[in-house]
């Protein structure tokens, strides 16, 4: 898109741009998004960014009328499988307060100089601009939401020393932290202990699709759904956290989000966790971009407008749901869903603080790759083939972060004995992240087909098996893991009736 048509999405208060881009106004020396309610500035009064830091790096604040540094995240980096891409995700992560830009750098495959030279290009800010703008957006959450000393929030978020913190969050947000905390909204909502915050989103979302796919495949322990809400444990780089999300509609006001609480063991997790739980209720997605591309097909067309906003969930913790993916191999939903639970309770971590059935964390690939395949509670051959992955997880053969390469994650693990392509390719997409994704021998997948005449009698091109041939299925792209979800969604609807 060029400048006149970033300015037509801004003059349409376009939603679906928030976190896409943002606009910086020179006559008021702020910048927003692009759905902000204040009069549209006019166009020579403009200047367009590629991301927050760009604009808080040019000398603009961020508006406190629609809080740009709260949009949704751009669909754009969970796309992305370039170097770009990957460093977003890791940024996004916490990487760069976790190990600087070195560990950055080496986790992309690039050196300093070239990562920060690809940032700034894209972005118009480096990898240090991006993380200091990350860290800002950790810090209000917490002077908002928490009753923690400011002091406190200080390193919680980040920041190396009060000084840095008192001048940053007085640059982006044109307050000082105290006065920040005494003007919030949801001051009289701050928790005794944890943080209750809201994740920005992009509506639609189904609901209660997405509470029925977490409700069925959580594992007893580590997670559950109970009424309109999903809870899970989280295994954090600081220790262990217990998030809730409310998926019931309805129960939010304001800008499309989900309420959310986090209680952790070490708050310097926050942004960390917010993250990964973005990720895993994939909540940067565009919902529109989806539908227009897989309605217009004949075949998707009734799944697509029988569930507007359905989400393809990713993951909490990659290596947890590449090791469900093995599990979950020739087995029913509900099948590997009990026998989750029972490699959890025999090798995962115990809470010190347990909170109603979430009494443990998933066991790490270390501990796994140490069990004896014959006491996994799964034929010897797939216990096999688990400890094989934990092995190579364990020991950075496989990487599945959110920096991994996704071809060559994918080749490492067919090189896996007992894994084959359904596995990689349901690991890629869920523990990857990866949009793009369809799972052409699923049995789900071929008989949704069927119901909705994706036959190859009924799609031109099509082959036998009911699924659609190449041409059709490459017109999905690059949102054939929402084809996927969508053809499970039916299926499952079809089944029940």
């Amino acid at each position: 898109m060029d400048d006149e048509q970033l300015y037509r999405a801004v003059r349409g208060k376009d939603a679906r741009f928030d976190g896409v881009f943002y606009l910086a106004v020179t006559s008021t020396g702020i910048y927003c998004r692009p759905s902000c309610p204040a009069t549209v500035p006019k166009r020579a009064n403009v200047r367009f960014y590629r991301s927050a830091a760009a604009a808080q790096g040019a000398g603009f604040r961020a508006c406190k009328r629609c809080r740009p540094d709260a949009s949704p995240g751009s669909p754009e980096w969970n796309a992305r499988a370039d170097a770009v891409g990957r460093a977003m995700r890791l940024i996004a992560d916490g990487e760069v307060d976790r190990g600087g830009v070195p560990a950055l750098a080496a986790a992309v495959g690039y050196s300093e100089r070239q990562l920060n030279r690809m940032l700034t290009d894209e972005l118009g800010a480096g990898p240090l601009a991006l993380a200091r703008a990350r860290r800002a957006q950790t810090a209000r959450v917490l002077i908002e939401t928490t009753a923690m000393p400011v002091s406190d929030v200080a390193f919680a978020a980040g920041f190396a020393s009060i000084r840095q913190f008192n001048a940053t969050v007085r640059e982006v947000f044109d307050r000082t932290p105290g006065q920040m905390r005494e003007r919030s909204p949801h001051r009289a909502e701050a928790p005794a202990d944890g943080a209750r915050l809201r994740l920005p989103l992009r509506a639609p979302i189904a609901h209660a699709h997405m509470r029925a796919f977490l409700g069925a495949r959580a594992v007893p322990g580590v997670e559950e759904v109970r009424g309109g809400r999903y809870r899970r444990v989280l295994d954090l780089p600081h220790g262990t956290g217990i998030a809730e999300v409310d998926l019931a509609p309805g129960t939010a006001s304001g800008p499309p989000h989900l309420p959310c609480r986090l209680h952790l063991a070490d708050l310097r997790d926050l942004g960390t966790a917010v993250e990964r739980l973005r990720r895993l209720l994939d909540l940067d997605t565009d919902p529109g971009a989806v539908a227009e591309v897989l309605g217009a097909d004949p075949v998707l067309a009734p799944a697509v407008r029988a569930l507007p906003g359905l989400r393809a969930p990713g993951a909490a913790d990659p290596d947890e749901y590449a090791v469900r993916a093995v599990v979950g191999q020739q087995v029913s939903v509900a099948a590997a869903r009990t026998a989750a639970g029972r490699i959890a309770e025999r090798y995962g971590k115990p809470l010190a603080a347990p909170s109603g059935e979430l009494v443990r964390a998933f066991p790490r690939p270390e501990a796994l790759a140490a069990a004896d395949p014959a006491d996994l509670p799964m034929p010897r051959s797939r216990g096999r083939a688990l400890v094989g992955l934990c092995e190579a997880l364990a020991s950075g053969a496989i990487d599945l972060g959110p920096g991994a390469d996704r071809e060559e994650a994918a080749e490492r693990l067919l090189a896996v004995r007992g894994i084959g392509p359904w596995t990689a390719d349901y690991i890629r997409m869920r523990a990857l992240g990866d949009p793009d994704v369809f799972l052409a021998g699923d049995l789900g997948v071929r008989k949704a087909l069927q119901r909705l005449g994706g036959t190859s009698g009924g799609v031109p091109g099509g082959i036998p098996g009911g699924i659609p041939g190449g041409g059709a299925v490459r017109a999905w792209s690059p949102y054939r893991s929402y084809a996927t979800h969508y053809l499970w969604a039916w299926d499952s609807r079809e089944s029940e009736e």
